[in-house]
């Protein structure tokens, strides 16, 4: 009799927190507003408060059985959970907390086949906005294709074609009117479920997602960023306060920008938007925090951080800004191949040659401009490194991920955090027995430094990525770092250091189509300079010939402080019109040492690729 009584209670008391919630919203008469409780913002509300008793209210409120308090306490600290993890990358996370706001909307809140398109109005396309008809598309194409669904729909449509912008330039963009045109061709059907999970998305985002990116950024694109373009807040203030008038009004604010970064293009969505100054602030501030990496203020101005998935975000704020701005990047491991990397013609050529730098134990440095590919380059490059060799990374953030894709390999990566340096991580890879340490981005005057160091002593060969755009610059910012963190002093000792570590540089490219190719891959040839100074001199019968002999020497000595050089480099394989070619023999001295470090099988087979490409050495 007691447990029903019990029970009873527990049951209205559910029903009347459900009813409380339900009529909060009732206008003065004692009638539902219901422009309020089919409203997107109205169901937020809702389900906020809905969330906020779950997570909160306390389970010994009644007094149930060991089994029933069991299970409570758990998806109680399940759906903590997912709150909390679900806004940093974590698809399952994601999933399972809008799985109870579906599930909320049905049983609790009421949702019904007639009134769905109150919330939006599905029936009539021409009163949807252009997010609407982009997340209706989007989530027919995720239907089938998932992940790779915006892909898809671009491929389709030509979406990622160079086109006129407003500014009468050409660039890549997506504008409403092609989203309108391409939803009239589609002409999607929608069921009651794909409008509740459209709906459950829109209300997701704006509260625990991150805004009109929220979907962008789980998609199989190469990143996504937002802030980065229209007016920054105090120059809009003070067009507004000046102009007053529509014209200035319709220029894109800072919010108002949405790129995503697609197989080497950056293309931008010019028809969505964050809606307002604080929802991209929200964004900013939300989409770092995975692990806790600390606090975002005007004091530091940015954040370097990874994601639940290994997507790397950084987010920047005013003042170190002009606007809120935040970058995401992705790195698709499933393509780390070399193979699948590159392919053009003759790729073959290159392939058989980045291997062989690896297996052959060469320190080679991989530039570029940002987005051509040298993170994704370096994690198949690895891929043929030997395996018995310990691998051993060093990163601003995690983006390598190189035990995600070689599981079964001897790896450790390391980065920088607020209180441990580059450069203290470096030091420790020194007791940690690793053979090859990689170098994620040498972006620093300590990070190049020490990597010069431990290239000579303390590993058997390195990689890394460096933003040079010419060899010879290459060599001198690495000679500048060492000069500026005081390891040297002289500068030409600096250059000669730097010129017998690096043995090759892999450069790419990205052209304006987002093609991406390897522009050359070069030798560098220290320049020796051993030979004694003329001594002529000492054998000179008179003052007069002494005076002469000894300027000779004297000239020899400061042309050789001056602007002798330390180093030769040329192209050992060039892109030229769409293939690559060969063009000078590696050196002697680097095919003997490369071959030193290769199986007798390896060494076979890289002997065979230089008599095919070059023939015989001279």
């Amino acid at each position: 009799m007691l447990n029903t009584i019990l029970l009873v209670i527990v049951i209205m008391g559910i029903a009347a927190f459900v009813i409380t919630v339900l009529f909060r919203s009732k206008k003065p008469g004692g009638q539902m507003n219901t422009d309020t409780r089919y409203d997107l913002a109205g169901i937020q509300q809702f389900l906020r408060s809905a969330l906020q008793e779950m997570t909160s209210s306390s389970v010994h409120d009644s007094s149930l059985n060991e089994e029933e308090y069991a299970r409570r306490k758990a998806r109680r600290n399940e759906l903590r959970k997912a709150l909390r993890n679900c806004m940093h990358g974590d698809t399952s996370a994601k999933k399972y907390v809008k799985a109870f706001m579906k599930d909320m909307l049905v049983k609790v809140y009421g949702f019904q086949e007639s009134t769905l398109n109150l919330v939006l109005p599905f029936d009539k396309p021409d009163k949807l906005t252009d997010q609407d008809l982009f997340d209706i598309l989007l989530h027919q194409y995720q239907k089938e294709h998932r992940y790779n669904a915006l892909s898809a729909l671009i491929t389709k449509y030509g979406l990622d074609e160079l086109r006129s912008t407003p500014e009468g330039s050409r660039g890549y963009r997506i504008d409403g009117d092609q989203i309108r045109h391409i939803y009239s061709l589609e002409n999607p059907v929608l069921n009651v479920s794909d409008k509740l999970d459209i709906i459950v998305q829109r209300v997701y985002q704006s509260y625990k997602g991150l805004g009109v990116i929220d979907e962008l950024r789980d998609q199989n694109i190469d990143g996504v960023n937002g802030g980065t373009s229209g007016l920054p807040p105090d120059v809009a203030q003070s067009l507004d306060l000046e102009f007053r008038n529509s014209q200035v009004r319709s220029i894109p604010r800072a919010h108002d920008s949405v790129w995503i970064f697609y197989r080497g293009k950056s293309v931008h969505l010019s028809f969505l938007s964050f809606g307002s100054e604080l929802e991209l602030k929200r964004v900013c501030q939300n989409i770092y925090t995975f692990g806790s990496p600390g606090q975002l203020n005007e004091a530091n101005g940015y954040m370097v951080n990874d994601m639940a998935d290994g997507s790397r975000v950084v987010v920047v704020r005013p003042k170190m800004s002009e606007s809120w701005a935040f970058f995401v990047r992705k790195f698709d491991v499933h393509k780390a191949e070399l193979e699948e990397l590159l392919r053009d013609e003759n790729a073959e050529l290159a392939i058989q040659m980045l291997k062989y730098l690896v297996k052959g134990a060469r320190v080679t440095g991989v530039t570029g401009q940002q987005g051509t590919g040298k993170t994704t380059l370096l994690m198949a490059m690895v891929r043929h490194i030997d395996a018995t060799l310990n691998l051993r990374i060093q990163e601003m953030a995690f983006e390598l991920r190189l035990r995600k894709i070689y599981p079964e390999r001897n790896i450790l990566s390391f980065r920088e955090t607020v209180t441990v340096s580059g450069q203290e991580g470096l030091d420790i890879q020194k007791k940690t027995d690793g053979a090859v340490n990689i170098l994620g981005e040498v972006a620093s005057h300590p990070i190049a430094s020490w990597m010069i160091q431990m290239a000579q002593v303390a590993s058997l060969f390195t990689l890394f990525t460096h933003h040079a755009k010419t060899f010879p610059n290459l060599i001198y910012a690495l000679r500048n770092s060492l000069l500026a963190t005081g390891v040297f002093s002289n500068e030409k000792i600096a250059e000669k250091q730097v010129v017998d570590v690096i043995t090759f540089n892999v450069h790419l490219v990205k052209d304006e189509t987002g093609r991406r190719y390897i522009e050359r891959i070069t030798e560098c040839v220290p320049v020796n300079d051993t030979q004694a100074y003329p001594a002529s001199y000492r054998q000179a019968g008179d003052i007069h010939s002494k005076l002469d002999a000894f300027m000779d020497t004297m000239t020899e000595y400061f042309e050789r402080s001056t602007d002798r050089k330390t180093f030769e480099y040329h192209n050992v394989i060039e892109w030229r019109e769409g293939r690559y070619v060969a063009v000078a023999r590696p050196e002697e001295r680097n095919v003997r040492e490369m071959i030193r470090h290769m199986s007798e099988e390896d060494a076979a087979g890289f002997r065979q690729f230089l008599q095919k490409n070059w023939g015989n050495a001279s």
